[in-house]
Order: C-alpha cells, then structure tokens, then sequence
C-alpha cells in the first residue's frame, strides 16, 4: 500500500531571480545612504556607473558589480538607482535583510519604486516573510506590469498557498514580459505542476527550460525528480561531467519514498551514501525516514469489533 509522505519534502529547487547563494558579510564598508542631490557631471557617471553594474549583475559577475559600487562610494557618485542596485547585489549574494534596507531608501523615489518593489518582494519572500512578500510584489506589478521577476515571485508565494490558479497566472504574465528569463520561469512553473503531482506538465516545462538554458542546474534536478516521481530510476540517476552523484541518488531516493516506494528508497539513500564516501547526514536522515514509513505502512490496522 502507497501513502503519502508528510514528513518528507521533495528535493526540489525553486529559483527565483537573483536567488544566490550563502549570506555573507558586506563587502562594503557601509551599505549606501539615502542619495543627496549631485552636480550634472555626477548625475553623469551616476547614470554610466548603473549601467555597468546592471550588465555585470544580469552577467552573475558579482565582483565586478561590487567593484563598481566601491568606485562609486569611493567618487561620492550618488543616485537612487545605485542604491537599488546595491540592493540587487545584496539580493544575488544572499543577503537579503540589508537588501531590504536598501529598497527601503528609495521606494518612495517615482522613478526607482516599481523596482525597488520588486527587489524588495522578492528578497521578503527569500527570507519567509510571506505576507509582506505577497503584499509588496502586488504593489510592484500593479504599479509596472513588465517586471518579470516580480511576477515569477509572486507565483511562487502562490504556490506556497497552494493557490494554483493564482500561480499558473502569475507565470503567465512573467513568461510574456519581455527580456524575462524564461528559463528560470519555465523551471518554477514546472515545480509548480510537481507540486500538484502534474509529472507530465512538469516534465515538459523542465525540458523547455534546459532547452532556453542548458547550465541551469536547478531544471536539471527537477527534471531528474519528475522522471523518479514517476519510477524511472534508472534514467533518473544518470549522471554526467560534474554531477554529484550521491546528492542525485539521494534526491531520487527521496522521490522513491515520496512515492511509497520503500524497498528501492532505501536501496538508492544506501547508494547515496556510499558514493558520498563520508557521512552522508541527509541522506542517512531520508533513510532513517524511510525505515519508518515503511514500518508504518506494513503494521496492520485495527478492526474495532464495537457495534456502530
């Protein structure tokens, strides 16, 4: 008998725009204050200095936007789009409460409050901040509705809510603004129909995903868990050039128990274990799990012999 898994959460990633990695100390001496009015030639290589630090944050070269942003304290270049950026680049190194402080200095700017919005949704709803995660990115797409990031965060609060046709929305209108990543949409969308057990759906987005952005790990993963989810283990657990094994065998080895698939659960976790070569404290942890719903699923029930 299959039954589901409570205590188990699908080994899947949701990207969001910008969602990076650990947190980390700032590398700045400061964060950037509020901006003070500053002479044209300023305003200038204010406006020049943005840009260059929007292309290295689209790029991912988050050393040279940090560099950038350094020069422009260093040179007291100011501007309320400096300071947004400043907050992206918090955003994309994980640190997401200082991001916020930054949107904060300039969400009441008109020019810089539809993406300040965004910026600070999106780093609301890394941080598990829901409510006002949702609430904000609400006021970012009412106030421009071309901001994709904003859109594709706002699916995945709607998705925690498991309100899917709010979600499915959501995607929809991120995936049809232009310049969206849509690879990172396409891969949030399939989670989205994993989450409502939609394999086949999920399949699709994830492979149309891989297709726009071939490097994109977290697709990879998910589109790894759908074929399990669907018992294909041995195609599931294919690995190539720079995968991890053991934390492949052991995402597919928690889709077997997700599943209820006990005996090839434990087969693949002990698989993950032994590739690790060490250790393995989340993998040991899913098999451990999995002994226990297996136990669970093979007591048998009790038939009361009470007169209704």
């Amino acid at each position: 008998m299959r039954r589901s898994i409570g205590r188990l959460a699908l080994p899947i990633l949701a990207l969001a725009a910008f969602a990076g990695g650990p947190s980390f100390a700032s590398p700045f001496s400061h964060v950037f204050g509020k901006p003070h009015p500053v002479s044209a030639a300023s305003a200038d290589s204010a406006v020049l200095l943005a840009e260059q630090v929007r292309q290295a944050l689209d790029e991912r070269r988050l050393v040279d936007a940090t560099d950038l942003l350094e020069k422009a304290k260093a040179e007291n270049i100011q501007s309320p789009r400096l300071t947004a950026l400043t907050g992206e680049l918090f955003i994309a190194r994980g640190d997401y409460a200082a991001a916020v402080t930054q949107f904060h200095m300039v969400d009441t700017n008109p020019g810089e409050r539809p993406q300040a919005l965004q910026g600070e949704g999106v780093a609301l709803s890394m941080m598990g901040k829901s409510d006002e995660a949702l609430a904000t990115l609400k006021q970012a797409t009412a106030a421009d509705k071309s901001l994709w990031r904003a859109w594709n965060a706002l699916g995945r609060e709607y998705d925690m809510r498991r309100d899917w046709k709010k979600s499915q929305a959501a995607y929809a209108e991120a995936l049809a603004t232009p310049g969206a990543n849509t690879a990172i949409v396409l891969n949030n969308r399939g989670y989205s129909h994993l989450l409502q057990r939609q394999n086949d759906l999920a399949a699709a987005d994830f492979v149309a995903a891989l297709d726009k952005d071939p490097g994109l790990t977290a697709a990879r993963t998910n589109l790894r868990i759908t074929m399990a989810m669907e018992g294909h283990y041995d195609r599931a657990a294919v690995t190539g050039a720079g995968d991890d094994r053991a934390a492949v065998l052991n995402n597919v080895g928690l889709a077997a128990a997700i599943r209820g698939d006990y005996v090839e659960a434990g087969k693949l976790l002990n698989q993950a274990i032994e590739a690790k070569g060490k250790y393995y404290e989340r993998a040991a942890d899913n098999l451990q799990l999995t002994k226990e719903l297996q136990q669970k699923a093979q007591e048998p029930a009790i038939v009361s012999d009470a007169t209704p």
